[in-house]
């Protein structure tokens, strides 16, 4: 693949082979964004994993320190009482089935479902629509709930969902490259421990074999994994 003079201006400024600490691949990221954009910054862990096996399907939600910079359209499936709940909370979209025959038109004009438990049979026949996109409600990320409040708040608030692929990595947005240094650090540690908890026991030797950080459009910066 073919960079452009900017990309090679900017992949000149990181030290070959070498991991840098978090905070020193965080200004890198910066120093490096060719973007013209407020550049997404994102990070890229390659986990010791075999996804083939149950315990090893790391999938995890949590609510970064700092937020990530961006808003995001909640769309609620669900019914009676709860469509209230849901509309008080801020969501975008509220319904039932009535939504489900929209989004079987091709209707995606929303970036999260969140579910109650009684809608998942209904919201199962979408499996081949929503399952490929990655918008399908899991109860690992809270995103199957009957507080649908409380979700909705979160998502709202810089919930971010993880979770490894058949490859072994997990790849995750933290923030923008307009946010402070220390904001993007520490969103970048919160996810740390977040995928450095969920170790599974039948993993041995090296968990954490690669970070790499980078922005939208820049080279990746190697971080050093946390001892």
């Amino acid at each position: 693949m073919k960079h452009g003079k900017n990309y090679m201006n900017s992949l000149a400024k990181i030290e070959k082979g070498k991991a840098y600490t978090a905070s020193d691949a965080v200004k890198l990221v910066k120093e490096t964004n060719t973007a013209k954009f407020d550049a997404t910054v994102e990070v890229s862990f390659k986990l010791n994993v075999d996804p083939r096996h149950a315990d090893q399907q790391i999938r995890g939600a949590m609510v970064l320190p700092n937020g990530t910079g961006r808003s995001q359209k909640v769309l609620v499936i669900t019914q009676g009482p709860k469509e209230e709940e849901a509309k008080n909370a801020g969501a975008d979209h509220v319904g039932g089935k009535e939504m489900l025959e929209e989004i079987k038109k091709g209707w995606f004009d929303f970036d999260v479902i969140v579910a109650t438990p009684d809608m998942m049979g209904e919201l199962g026949k979408l499996g081949k629509i929503l399952g490929p996109k990655g918008l399908m409600p899991n109860p690992k990320t809270g995103t199957v709930t009957m507080n649908v409040g409380q979700a909705i708040e979160e998502i709202k608030k810089g919930k971010v969902e993880y979770r490894v692929d058949k490859e072994g990595n997990i790849n995750c947005l933290i923030g923008k490259c307009s946010f402070s240094d220390d904001a993007l650090v520490e969103n970048y540690k919160a996810l740390y421990g977040a995928i450095a908890k969920a170790r599974p026991a039948a993993v041995k030797g090296t968990y954490i074999q690669n970070i790499v950080m980078s922005s939208t459009m820049g080279p990746g910066v190697k971080v050093a994994a946390e001892q």
